[in-house]
């Protein structure tokens, strides 16, 4: 493990990224075990169009440059050998999304497997400064949001008003303004029998930005909403989580507002 936050880049160059050490070839090692993936090169296209942020299947199959129905098999091995997980859309039935259960793989995917010619004859720290950008981007926010969604998922009843059922991500139609707003950590209660379904919390996760009241806004549009579809928003709360920090603004709005939750580092890793 790296010393500290300043050994990190170093760390990486001389562990993860060295033919030298059993790391390199880990992530590659792992599906080839895995008897039942006869064609690695689409299980890896799979893979990577996935660690690429294409995570429905529409989005992965444009990708790897096939029809839907032909990554369906592909997916579903991947999943079987529990190298993907597939979660649905907590608000659009029959919607799913794939993710990488592995970090590790996440990050060869979009990191080494298209360097690895570099890699292989000692490049670490030229490849590494070209991509730490799309390591942040497409490793680090993935697995952060991951890590605030499992947050979400122990927090006990009196964190978010009643105890967290369901904990996913989901995506909110805003017809009026034509787009759609992602919800990165949506919480909600158990479904009670002829009640509408209560929804605890929507969150946004920030990894490499201050959040601002922007972000604030969308969530609570999307609150609004969901509201006319018939979910119970009357205690919802807005919760923002951020590996940056948060403007003063928004510091402000939470203190007066006991359904704006801020959520650092600090009090992620403190539970």
């Amino acid at each position: 493990m790296p010393a500290g936050l300043a050994d990190f880049d170093d760390w990486v160059i001389r562990t993860v990224l060295n033919p030298q050490t059993p790391l390199f070839r880990e992530a590659r090692y792992l599906l080839a075990e895995e008897s039942d993936i006869r064609d690695p090169a689409l299980y890896h296209s799979v893979l990577a169009a996935i660690a690429s942020g294409n995570t429905t299947n529409g989005g992965i199959a444009n990708y790897v440059g096939r029809r839907s129905d032909q990554i369906t098999h592909p997916l579903k091995v991947l999943e079987d050998c529990a190298l993907v997980a597939r979660e649905p859309d907590l608000f659009r039935s029959g919607r799913f999304r794939y993710r990488i259960v592995e970090p590790l793989i996440t990050f060869y995917e979009a990191i080494m497997r298209r360097r690895w010619p570099e890699l292989e004859i000692h490049r670490a720290e030229r490849v590494w400064g070209s991509v730490r950008q799309t390591f942040l981007a497409q490793v680090v926010g993935p697995h952060f949001k991951s890590l605030c969604r499992d947050f979400a998922l122990g927090a006990g009843e009196t964190l978010y008003g009643g105890f967290p059922a369901e904990v996913g991500s989901g995506v909110v139609g805003d017809p009026a303004k034509r787009t759609q707003i992602e919800i990165d950590v949506a919480v909600l209660a158990g479904q009670e029998p002829g009640l509408p379904r209560k929804i605890l919390s929507l969150g946004e996760v920030k990894w490499g930005e201050v959040i601002s009241h922007h972000h604030l806004e969308r969530l609570a549009r999307a609150r609004t909403l969901l509201d006319k579809k018939g979910y119970d928003t009357r205690d919802t709360v807005l919760a923002c989580y951020g590996g940056c920090g948060f403007t003063g603004e928004l510091t402000t709005a939470a203190d007066a507002d006991s359904r704006i939750m801020l959520v650092g580092l600090d009090r992620l890793y403190q539970g």
